[in-house]
């Protein structure tokens, strides 16, 4: 009888440290730590997952959640990385399949630059202020807060937003010709304004007087 109690007291230790190995292993699994970034989920996947409406939310069953956190050495930004790694191909997707939902919108191509959207439709909307801010704002839920949208119902400046993305982005023409199609584009409604702070393109005064200095 006591060998047998103490096989059962043996065999309830390997059990309960079979239980903890496998704890650990579990949350080492959930949460990784890399730099100063906190991944609860850390499967490889595009940033948006191609597709629009019903598509996105059957890609997957898991919510999506990071933390991130301040570096705690002074000066240290290297927690702005992250911006470069948008897709700006398909954040520029995911807008135009956005826009085309949006009634009276038929036919959307949209530019992303690493820090402005610029939007060009096709519409037979008789309200063209009110398609024009539902189309900046479908524009400015998709990308991050510090963007400025502009767009434009002139169907011939479509191909200006196209041949601008065979452009190589670093060159200092191509930023003028962006400028330049800005100009033209704000010849269209824009809608609202986006806050009391921010004008019809989300630009702040801050911003104006950096673009005017330039």
């Amino acid at each position: 009888m006591l060998s047998l109690k103490r096989s059962i007291i043996v065999i309830g230790l390997c059990t309960l440290t079979a239980l903890t190995g496998c704890a650990k292993d579990t949350k080492n699994d959930i949460y990784e730590e890399s730099g100063n970034t906190i991944n609860v989920n850390n499967k490889r996947h595009e940033l948006y997952n191609e597709g629009a409406g019903r598509g996105i939310r059957n890609v997957s069953n898991n919510y999506g959640y990071v933390r991130h956190q301040k570096s705690p050495l002074m000066n240290d930004n290297t927690a702005n990385n992250h911006y470069t790694a948008l897709d700006r191909e398909q954040l520029a997707n995911i807008i135009s399949k956005y826009s085309t939902n949006i009634h009276n919108v038929n036919d959307v191509a949209t530019l992303v630059t690493d820090q402005e959207v610029l939007v060009a439709y096709d519409t037979n909307s008789k309200n063209r202020n009110l398609t024009a801010d539902q189309v900046k704002k479908t524009a400015m839920s998709v990308v991050p807060r510090y963007y400025h949208v502009y767009v434009t119902d002139n169907k011939v400046l479509m191909r200006d937003v196209e041949n601008l993305a065979n452009l190589d982005s670093t060159s200092r023409n191509t930023r003028n010709l962006v400028n330049g199609l800005i100009k033209q584009m704000k010849k269209s409604p824009q809608g609202l304004r986006m806050n009391t702070t921010e004008d019809e393109n989300g630009l702040t005064p801050d911003d104006q007087n950096y673009n005017h200095n330039k």
